[in-house]
Protein backbone atom coordinates (compact mmCIF):
# COMPACT_ATOMS: atom_id res chain seq x y z
CA UNK A 1 0.00 0.00 0.00
CA UNK A 2 1.09 3.57 -0.72
CA UNK A 3 1.85 5.07 2.70
CA UNK A 4 1.76 8.69 1.50
CA UNK A 5 -0.67 10.65 3.66
CA UNK A 6 -3.45 11.91 1.35
CA UNK A 7 -4.44 15.57 1.30
CA UNK A 8 -8.10 16.09 2.17
CA UNK A 9 -9.56 19.58 1.71
CA UNK A 10 -13.03 20.69 2.84
CA UNK A 11 -14.23 23.84 1.08
CA UNK A 12 -17.24 25.61 2.58
CA UNK A 13 -19.64 27.18 0.13
CA UNK A 14 -22.25 26.61 -2.56
CA UNK A 15 -21.04 23.89 -4.89
CA UNK A 16 -21.22 25.68 -8.27
CA UNK A 17 -19.66 28.91 -7.06
CA UNK A 18 -16.94 26.98 -5.22
CA UNK A 19 -16.15 24.74 -8.20
CA UNK A 20 -15.56 27.89 -10.23
CA UNK A 21 -12.56 28.60 -8.00
CA UNK A 22 -10.95 25.30 -9.02
CA UNK A 23 -8.69 25.03 -12.05
CA UNK A 24 -9.93 23.36 -15.22
CA UNK A 25 -8.89 19.71 -15.71
CA UNK A 26 -7.62 19.56 -12.13
CA UNK A 27 -9.37 16.51 -10.62
CA UNK A 28 -9.26 12.88 -11.72
CA UNK A 29 -12.64 11.59 -10.54
CA UNK A 30 -15.92 12.81 -9.09
CA UNK A 31 -17.86 10.68 -6.60
CA UNK A 32 -20.87 12.33 -5.03
CA UNK A 33 -24.24 11.83 -3.38
CA UNK A 34 -26.17 14.91 -4.51
CA UNK A 35 -29.63 15.96 -3.33
CA UNK A 36 -32.33 13.71 -4.79
CA UNK A 37 -34.70 16.71 -4.92
CA UNK A 38 -37.35 14.93 -2.84
CA UNK A 39 -37.62 17.46 -0.02
CA UNK A 40 -36.36 14.68 2.27
CA UNK A 41 -37.31 15.25 5.93
CA UNK A 42 -38.27 18.81 5.01
CA UNK A 43 -34.65 19.75 4.24
CA UNK A 44 -34.51 22.79 1.97
CA UNK A 45 -31.26 21.61 0.38
CA UNK A 46 -33.09 18.58 -1.00
CA UNK A 47 -35.55 20.63 -3.03
CA UNK A 48 -33.43 23.44 -4.48
CA UNK A 49 -33.17 21.95 -7.98
CA UNK A 50 -29.35 22.04 -8.05
CA UNK A 51 -29.08 18.37 -9.07
CA UNK A 52 -31.43 18.91 -12.02
CA UNK A 53 -29.49 21.91 -13.33
CA UNK A 54 -27.04 21.13 -16.18
CA UNK A 55 -25.01 24.17 -15.06
CA UNK A 56 -24.09 22.29 -11.89
CA UNK A 57 -22.66 19.38 -13.84
CA UNK A 58 -21.11 21.61 -16.51
CA UNK A 59 -18.89 23.08 -13.81
CA UNK A 60 -18.03 19.56 -12.65
CA UNK A 61 -17.18 18.68 -16.25
CA UNK A 62 -14.86 21.68 -16.50
CA UNK A 63 -12.75 20.75 -13.47
CA UNK A 64 -12.55 17.04 -14.39
CA UNK A 65 -9.70 15.83 -16.57
CA UNK A 66 -10.57 14.52 -20.07
CA UNK A 67 -11.72 10.92 -19.75
CA UNK A 68 -12.36 11.31 -16.03
CA UNK A 69 -15.34 9.46 -14.60
CA UNK A 70 -18.25 10.71 -12.51
CA UNK A 71 -20.34 8.58 -10.14
CA UNK A 72 -23.46 10.30 -8.79
CA UNK A 73 -26.23 8.74 -6.71
CA UNK A 74 -29.88 9.44 -7.40
CA UNK A 75 -33.29 8.57 -6.02
CA UNK A 76 -35.30 5.82 -7.70
CA UNK A 77 -38.04 8.36 -8.52
CA UNK A 78 -35.84 11.28 -9.62
CA UNK A 79 -32.69 9.59 -10.97
CA UNK A 80 -33.63 10.26 -14.60
CA UNK A 81 -33.68 14.02 -14.05
CA UNK A 82 -30.19 13.96 -12.54
CA UNK A 83 -28.86 11.67 -15.29
CA UNK A 84 -30.30 13.87 -18.05
CA UNK A 85 -28.80 17.00 -16.46
CA UNK A 86 -25.39 15.28 -16.34
CA UNK A 87 -25.73 14.25 -19.99
CA UNK A 88 -26.93 17.69 -21.08
CA UNK A 89 -23.83 19.18 -19.42
CA UNK A 90 -21.62 17.26 -21.85
CA UNK A 91 -20.88 13.99 -20.05
CA UNK A 92 -21.17 10.62 -21.77
CA UNK A 93 -23.42 8.25 -19.82
CA UNK A 94 -21.48 5.00 -19.56
CA UNK A 95 -23.64 2.86 -17.28
CA UNK A 96 -25.96 2.87 -14.30
CA UNK A 97 -25.05 1.05 -11.10
CA UNK A 98 -27.61 -0.13 -8.56
CA UNK A 99 -27.04 -0.13 -4.81
CA UNK A 100 -29.58 -2.71 -3.61
CA UNK A 101 -30.52 -3.03 0.04
CA UNK A 102 -33.12 -4.85 2.10
CA UNK A 103 -33.60 -2.43 4.97
CA UNK A 104 -35.71 0.27 3.36
CA UNK A 105 -39.02 1.32 4.94
CA UNK A 106 -42.12 2.01 2.78
CA UNK A 107 -43.55 5.52 3.04
CA UNK A 108 -47.00 4.56 1.81
CA UNK A 109 -50.44 6.01 2.46
CA UNK A 110 -52.91 3.43 3.82
CA UNK A 111 -55.87 4.13 1.53
CA UNK A 112 -58.33 2.31 3.79
CA UNK A 113 -57.34 4.41 6.82
CA UNK A 114 -57.53 7.57 4.73
CA UNK A 115 -61.09 6.73 3.66
CA UNK A 116 -62.21 6.14 7.26
CA UNK A 117 -60.57 9.41 8.30
CA UNK A 118 -62.26 11.26 5.45
CA UNK A 119 -65.63 9.87 6.60
CA UNK A 120 -64.94 10.80 10.23
CA UNK A 121 -65.07 7.15 11.30
CA UNK A 122 -63.07 6.30 14.42
CA UNK A 123 -61.24 2.98 14.45
CA UNK A 124 -60.85 1.13 17.75
CA UNK A 125 -57.95 -1.14 18.63
CA UNK A 126 -59.02 -4.70 19.50
CA UNK A 127 -57.26 -6.61 22.34
CA UNK A 128 -55.24 -9.52 21.05
CA UNK A 129 -56.66 -12.79 22.46
CA UNK A 130 -53.29 -14.53 21.90
CA UNK A 131 -51.42 -12.15 24.22
CA UNK A 132 -50.75 -13.48 27.72
CA UNK A 133 -51.83 -11.59 30.84
CA UNK A 134 -48.18 -10.88 31.65
CA UNK A 135 -47.60 -9.39 28.23
CA UNK A 136 -50.81 -7.40 28.29
CA UNK A 137 -49.90 -5.87 31.64
CA UNK A 138 -46.99 -4.11 29.98
CA UNK A 139 -49.41 -1.98 28.07
CA UNK A 140 -50.33 -1.58 24.44
CA UNK A 141 -47.50 -2.34 22.07
CA UNK A 142 -45.81 -5.04 24.17
CA UNK A 143 -45.13 -8.15 22.13
CA UNK A 144 -44.99 -11.91 22.52
CA UNK A 145 -43.58 -14.51 20.17
CA UNK A 146 -46.04 -17.21 19.18
CA UNK A 147 -44.49 -20.65 19.63
CA UNK A 148 -43.52 -22.14 16.29
CA UNK A 149 -44.05 -18.85 14.48
CA UNK A 150 -41.60 -16.41 12.99
CA UNK A 151 -43.65 -13.29 13.73
CA UNK A 152 -44.86 -11.37 16.79
CA UNK A 153 -48.35 -10.55 18.07
CA UNK A 154 -49.11 -7.29 19.81
CA UNK A 155 -51.36 -6.87 22.83
CA UNK A 156 -53.78 -5.05 20.52
CA UNK A 157 -54.62 -6.01 16.95
CA UNK A 158 -54.59 -3.38 14.22
CA UNK A 159 -58.05 -1.75 14.11
CA UNK A 160 -60.25 -2.97 11.29
CA UNK A 161 -61.87 -0.71 8.69
CA UNK A 162 -65.20 0.86 9.67
CA UNK A 163 -66.86 2.22 6.54
CA UNK A 164 -67.82 0.12 3.53
CA UNK A 165 -65.45 2.09 1.29
CA UNK A 166 -62.56 1.55 3.72
CA UNK A 167 -63.30 -2.18 3.79
CA UNK A 168 -63.30 -2.25 0.00
CA UNK A 169 -59.86 -0.64 -0.21
CA UNK A 170 -58.22 -2.46 2.71
CA UNK A 171 -54.68 -3.53 1.81
CA UNK A 172 -54.16 -0.79 -0.79
CA UNK A 173 -51.34 1.73 -0.54
CA UNK A 174 -49.43 4.25 -2.62
CA UNK A 175 -45.76 3.18 -2.56
CA UNK A 176 -43.43 0.21 -2.72
CA UNK A 177 -40.69 -0.49 -0.17
CA UNK A 178 -37.52 1.31 -1.31
CA UNK A 179 -34.68 -1.15 -1.86
CA UNK A 180 -32.32 0.42 -4.36
CA UNK A 181 -30.60 3.66 -5.28
CA UNK A 182 -29.29 4.12 -8.82
CA UNK A 183 -25.84 5.57 -9.47
CA UNK A 184 -25.05 7.19 -12.81
CA UNK A 185 -21.62 6.38 -14.25
CA UNK A 186 -20.56 9.07 -16.71
CA UNK A 187 -17.31 10.08 -18.39
CA UNK A 188 -15.91 13.34 -19.68
CA UNK A 189 -15.23 12.96 -23.43
CA UNK A 190 -11.84 11.54 -24.37
CA UNK A 191 -9.22 13.49 -26.29
CA UNK A 192 -8.95 10.58 -28.74
CA UNK A 193 -8.77 6.88 -28.04
CA UNK A 194 -8.81 5.43 -24.54
CA UNK A 195 -5.12 4.53 -24.93
CA UNK A 196 -4.23 8.08 -25.96
CA UNK A 197 -6.26 9.56 -23.11
CA UNK A 198 -4.73 7.26 -20.49
CA UNK A 199 -1.21 8.21 -21.63
CA UNK A 200 -1.98 11.94 -21.71
CA UNK A 201 -4.12 12.36 -18.58
CA UNK A 202 -4.09 9.07 -16.63
CA UNK A 203 -7.88 8.87 -16.91
CA UNK A 204 -10.44 7.21 -19.17
CA UNK A 205 -10.56 3.65 -17.80
CA UNK A 206 -11.98 1.79 -14.81
CA UNK A 207 -9.73 0.03 -12.30
CA UNK A 208 -11.21 -3.43 -12.84
CA UNK A 209 -8.62 -5.55 -11.06
CA UNK A 210 -8.61 -3.38 -7.93
CA UNK A 211 -12.40 -3.70 -7.77
CA UNK A 212 -12.73 -7.46 -8.27
CA UNK A 213 -15.16 -9.29 -6.00
CA UNK A 214 -14.21 -12.09 -3.64
CA UNK A 215 -10.95 -13.98 -3.28
CA UNK A 216 -11.51 -17.02 -5.47
CA UNK A 217 -9.09 -17.71 -8.32
CA UNK A 218 -10.80 -17.17 -11.68
CA UNK A 219 -9.32 -18.26 -15.01
CA UNK A 220 -10.38 -16.29 -18.08
CA UNK A 221 -10.02 -17.71 -21.57
CA UNK A 222 -8.99 -15.20 -24.22
CA UNK A 223 -10.50 -16.70 -27.35
CA UNK A 224 -8.59 -16.20 -30.64
CA UNK A 225 -10.22 -13.86 -33.12
CA UNK A 226 -12.85 -15.56 -35.22
CA UNK A 227 -13.57 -18.24 -32.62
CA UNK A 228 -15.95 -16.28 -30.39
CA UNK A 229 -19.72 -15.95 -30.70
CA UNK A 230 -20.22 -18.20 -33.67
CA UNK A 231 -17.05 -17.25 -35.52
CA UNK A 232 -17.62 -13.51 -35.85
CA UNK A 233 -14.50 -12.17 -37.57
CA UNK A 234 -13.75 -9.29 -35.22
CA UNK A 235 -14.69 -10.91 -31.89
CA UNK A 236 -12.15 -12.44 -29.56
CA UNK A 237 -8.49 -11.61 -28.94
CA UNK A 238 -5.12 -12.26 -30.49
CA UNK A 239 -4.17 -15.04 -28.07
CA UNK A 240 -5.59 -18.34 -26.94
CA UNK A 241 -3.92 -18.14 -23.53
CA UNK A 242 -5.64 -18.13 -20.14
CA UNK A 243 -5.37 -15.31 -17.62
CA UNK A 244 -5.79 -15.95 -13.91
CA UNK A 245 -7.38 -13.40 -11.58
CA UNK A 246 -8.19 -13.31 -7.90
CA UNK A 247 -11.85 -12.35 -7.68
CA UNK A 248 -14.69 -11.95 -10.13
CA UNK A 249 -15.22 -9.11 -12.58
CA UNK A 250 -17.03 -6.23 -10.81
CA UNK A 251 -20.71 -5.92 -11.69
CA UNK A 252 -22.96 -2.88 -11.89
CA UNK A 253 -25.01 -4.05 -8.89
CA UNK A 254 -23.97 -3.46 -5.26
CA UNK A 255 -25.81 -5.20 -2.41
CA UNK A 256 -26.25 -4.79 1.33
CA UNK A 257 -25.96 -7.84 3.58
CA UNK A 258 -29.71 -8.49 3.82
CA UNK A 259 -30.24 -8.38 0.07
CA UNK A 260 -27.03 -10.35 -0.49
CA UNK A 261 -28.16 -13.13 1.83
CA UNK A 262 -31.32 -13.57 -0.21
CA UNK A 263 -29.31 -13.63 -3.43
CA UNK A 264 -26.76 -16.13 -2.11
CA UNK A 265 -29.56 -18.37 -0.82
CA UNK A 266 -30.93 -18.58 -4.36
CA UNK A 267 -27.50 -19.47 -5.80
CA UNK A 268 -25.73 -21.55 -3.12
CA UNK A 269 -23.28 -23.01 -5.64
CA UNK A 270 -21.88 -19.57 -6.48
CA UNK A 271 -22.03 -17.30 -3.43
CA UNK A 272 -20.29 -13.94 -3.09
CA UNK A 273 -20.56 -12.94 -6.75
CA UNK A 274 -21.26 -9.30 -6.04
CA UNK A 275 -19.99 -6.47 -3.86
CA UNK A 276 -21.77 -6.59 -0.49
CA UNK A 277 -21.84 -3.81 2.08
CA UNK A 278 -24.12 -3.10 5.03
CA UNK A 279 -25.69 0.28 5.67
CA UNK A 280 -23.61 2.31 8.12
CA UNK A 281 -24.27 1.66 11.78
CA UNK A 282 -24.17 4.23 14.55
CA UNK A 283 -20.53 3.43 15.37
CA UNK A 284 -19.40 4.17 11.82
CA UNK A 285 -21.58 7.26 11.42
CA UNK A 286 -20.39 8.84 14.67
CA UNK A 287 -16.73 7.81 14.65
CA UNK A 288 -14.60 10.87 15.34
CA UNK A 289 -17.41 12.89 16.95
CA UNK A 290 -16.91 11.79 20.56
CA UNK A 291 -16.38 14.91 22.63
CA UNK A 292 -17.21 17.12 19.64
CA UNK A 293 -16.96 20.73 20.84
CA UNK A 294 -19.96 22.88 21.63
CA UNK A 295 -20.56 25.60 19.12
CA UNK A 296 -23.18 27.91 17.62
CA UNK A 297 -23.44 25.82 14.46
CA UNK A 298 -24.64 22.88 16.51
CA UNK A 299 -26.83 24.93 18.85
CA UNK A 300 -28.64 25.95 15.66
CA UNK A 301 -31.56 28.08 16.89
CA UNK A 302 -33.41 27.51 13.62
CA UNK A 303 -34.15 23.97 14.80
CA UNK A 304 -33.18 22.38 11.50
CA UNK A 305 -30.57 20.26 13.24
CA UNK A 306 -29.22 20.31 16.78
CA UNK A 307 -28.11 17.76 19.34
CA UNK A 308 -29.40 14.24 18.93
CA UNK A 309 -27.69 12.93 22.07
CA UNK A 310 -27.61 14.00 25.69
CA UNK A 311 -25.00 16.51 26.78
CA UNK A 312 -23.51 14.52 29.71
CA UNK A 313 -20.44 13.42 27.78
CA UNK A 314 -20.49 16.16 25.17
CA UNK A 315 -20.97 13.48 22.51
CA UNK A 316 -22.31 14.69 19.21
CA UNK A 317 -23.98 12.33 16.76
CA UNK A 318 -23.82 12.51 12.98
CA UNK A 319 -27.16 14.16 12.26
CA UNK A 320 -26.89 14.03 8.48
CA UNK A 321 -29.96 12.05 7.29
CA UNK A 322 -28.47 10.22 4.28
CA UNK A 323 -25.05 8.85 5.29
CA UNK A 324 -23.62 6.26 2.90
CA UNK A 325 -21.45 3.31 4.01
CA UNK A 326 -17.72 4.03 3.95
CA UNK A 327 -17.05 0.61 2.40
CA UNK A 328 -19.39 1.43 -0.48
CA UNK A 329 -17.72 4.78 -1.14
CA UNK A 330 -14.26 3.20 -0.90
CA UNK A 331 -15.27 0.76 -3.61
CA UNK A 332 -16.59 3.54 -5.85
CA UNK A 333 -13.57 5.85 -5.51
CA UNK A 334 -11.25 2.88 -6.09
CA UNK A 335 -13.15 1.91 -9.23
CA UNK A 336 -12.73 5.23 -11.06
CA UNK A 337 -9.72 7.02 -9.55
CA UNK A 338 -6.22 6.49 -10.98
CA UNK A 339 -3.32 5.89 -8.57
CA UNK A 340 -2.29 9.12 -6.88
CA UNK A 341 -5.42 10.81 -8.18
CA UNK A 342 -7.69 13.45 -6.69
CA UNK A 343 -11.39 12.86 -6.02
CA UNK A 344 -13.92 15.70 -5.97
CA UNK A 345 -17.22 15.55 -4.08
CA UNK A 346 -19.28 18.71 -4.75
CA UNK A 347 -21.93 17.60 -2.21
CA UNK A 348 -19.76 16.42 0.67
CA UNK A 349 -22.45 16.19 3.36
CA UNK A 350 -20.98 14.55 6.45
CA UNK A 351 -17.81 13.62 4.58
CA UNK A 352 -18.11 9.92 3.72
CA UNK A 353 -16.54 10.28 0.25
CA UNK A 354 -13.54 12.08 1.75
CA UNK A 355 -13.21 9.47 4.51
CA UNK A 356 -13.23 6.76 1.84
CA UNK A 357 -10.68 8.60 -0.31
CA UNK A 358 -8.37 9.01 2.69
CA UNK A 359 -8.56 5.30 3.48
CA UNK A 360 -7.80 4.45 -0.16
CA UNK A 361 -4.85 6.87 -0.30
CA UNK A 362 -6.42 9.39 -2.71
CA UNK A 363 -6.41 13.15 -2.33
CA UNK A 364 -9.89 14.61 -2.06
CA UNK A 365 -11.64 17.97 -2.35
CA UNK A 366 -15.07 18.16 -0.73
CA UNK A 367 -17.50 21.06 -1.02
CA UNK A 368 -20.26 21.61 1.56
CA UNK A 369 -22.38 24.70 2.13
CA UNK A 370 -23.98 23.62 5.43
CA UNK A 371 -21.70 24.58 8.32
CA UNK A 372 -23.05 21.81 10.57
CA UNK A 373 -22.33 19.10 8.04
CA UNK A 374 -18.92 20.55 7.18
CA UNK A 375 -17.97 20.49 10.88
CA UNK A 376 -19.05 16.87 11.15
CA UNK A 377 -17.18 15.99 7.95
CA UNK A 378 -13.91 17.47 9.17
CA UNK A 379 -14.12 15.56 12.46
CA UNK A 380 -14.95 12.28 10.72
CA UNK A 381 -12.16 12.75 8.16
CA UNK A 382 -9.57 13.28 10.89
CA UNK A 383 -10.70 10.05 12.55
CA UNK A 384 -10.61 7.92 9.41
CA UNK A 385 -7.29 9.33 8.23
CA UNK A 386 -5.78 7.81 11.36
CA UNK A 387 -7.30 4.44 10.42
CA UNK A 388 -5.27 4.27 7.22
CA UNK A 389 -2.47 1.75 7.61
Amino acid sequence: MNTRQPTITVLRGECVATMRTLAANSVDAIVTDPPYELGFMGKSWDSAGVSYDPATWAEALRVLRPGGHLLAFGGSRTYHRIAVAIEDAGFEIRDSLMWIYGSGFPKSLDVSKALDKKAGAQRTAIPNPLATQQTASKGRGATITVEGGDYKHRTHIEPTPVTDEAKRWEGWGTALKPSHEPIVLARKPLIGTVAENVLAHGTGALNIDASRIGDEVVSVHNAPKGTFAGGEADRGSDTDSYRTHVGRWPANTLWDEEAAAMLDASTPAQPSRFFYVAKPGKKERDAGLDGFPEGPAFDNPSGTMGNSMGSKSGFRANVHPTVKPIALMRYLVRLITPPGGTVLDPFLGSGTTACAAALEGFDCIGIEMNADYANIAEARIEHWKKERR
